[in-house]
């Protein structure tokens, strides 16, 4: 784990910002910048996180900062990137410089996969975090890859026949590891030490590493504002949320969960979910407990945990 005197004590994502209250994107955006170790460009896709940090002419980002398209947060990385190597030998720079995408899930699963997949298979040295509020918040609340069964969008409305999206969530992770990349992993920022520990590991590991954070959205979660921290601990308490990563293929939870709290205690808190309350939806529930535990014994036998 990283010590608090390793981090920075400047805020170098600062306050006043126009993210709603209880956002986890800005709560993930500080606590990034506090792992920073060195000069670092962040590479912001289109999303809540890049249109709420830098309403023209101000901006929350007291680091370089480039806004790029929903699609290709890998591939501008993968050419900053590719651009400072090039300067280091023609000796116009000579400074190491540390590299960050940042991405919501819509421009994550679906919309730059593509672009993250190429960049990943080429070994371009740099940081993707793919923040995953589940759904395409910032243009209204559609469904999107990372969406999970039962939720309800604008796209995947629960009415009376249909309990919200049918489909399952990807496992991203799982696809970023395939690439035999040498460092991916999840996180939640109720473990705020685990997530700024793998924010440093991921800097310094020599090529593409990859953090798949979940952030709490109030406005198309419908939650509270005031639990988005309570909810992302209960996402990792009740297994919805396994807390681990991958290193060079090797699977390792970081985060045992021995007592699981019941699925249900996470769901009851969102309106997404409220429709599965219902007496006609109520077996949904119990699909999505069967898909946390089906999920949770597969990452766990990845791990080597009995």
């Amino acid at each position: 784990m990283v010590r608090l005197n390793e981090l920075t004590t400047e805020e170098l994502f600062t306050p006043g910002h126009r993210l709603c209250a209880g956002c986890g994107a800005g709560v993930i955006a500080r606590m990034t910048m506090k792992a920073l170790r060195r000069p670092t460009v962040v590479v912001n896709a289109t999303g809540c996180l890049e249109v709420a940090s830098t309403i023209y002419p101000y901006t929350a980002w007291k680091v370089s900062w480039v806004h790029i398209a929903f699609e290709n947060a890998a591939a501008v990385a993968s050419g900053i990137e590719a651009a400072y190597k090039a300067m280091r030998r023609r000796k116009a720079w000579d400074r190491e410089v540390d590299i960050i995408a940042f991405g919501g899930d819509g421009g994550t699963f679906d919309i730059g996969i593509q672009a993250i997949s190429g960049a990943l298979e080429r070994g371009h040295d740099f940081l993707y975090i793919c923040y995953d509020n589940e759904a395409y918040m910032n243009t209204g609340i559609q469904r999107s890859g990372a969406t999970p069964h039962g939720a309800a969008t604008t796209t995947s409305p629960a009415g009376t026949k249909i309990p919200g999206k049918p489909e399952f969530k990807k496992d991203f992770i799982g696809i970023c590891a395939a690439h035999g990349i040498e460092n991916a992993a999840t996180a939640s920022p109720a473990y705020w030490n685990d997530y700024i520990t793998k924010v440093r590991k991921g800097l310094e590991v020599d090529g593409p590493a990859v953090i798949h954070v979940f952030s709490p959205c109030p406005l198309g979660m419908r939650h509270d504002s005031a639990i988005s921290i309570e909810l992302a601990r209960l996402a990792v308490q009740t297994r919805y949320w396994p807390v681990y990563e991958v290193e060079r293929g090797e699977y390792k939870l970081n985060i045992k969960v021995p007592r699981p709290k019941p699925v249900v205690e996470f769901l009851k808190l969102q309106g997404r979910f409220r429709h599965l309350f219902q007496p006609q939806f109520k077996h949904e529930i119990d699909i999505i407990q069967r898909w946390v535990d089906e999920n949770w014994k597969r990452i766990t036998k990845l791990c080597g945990e009995a």
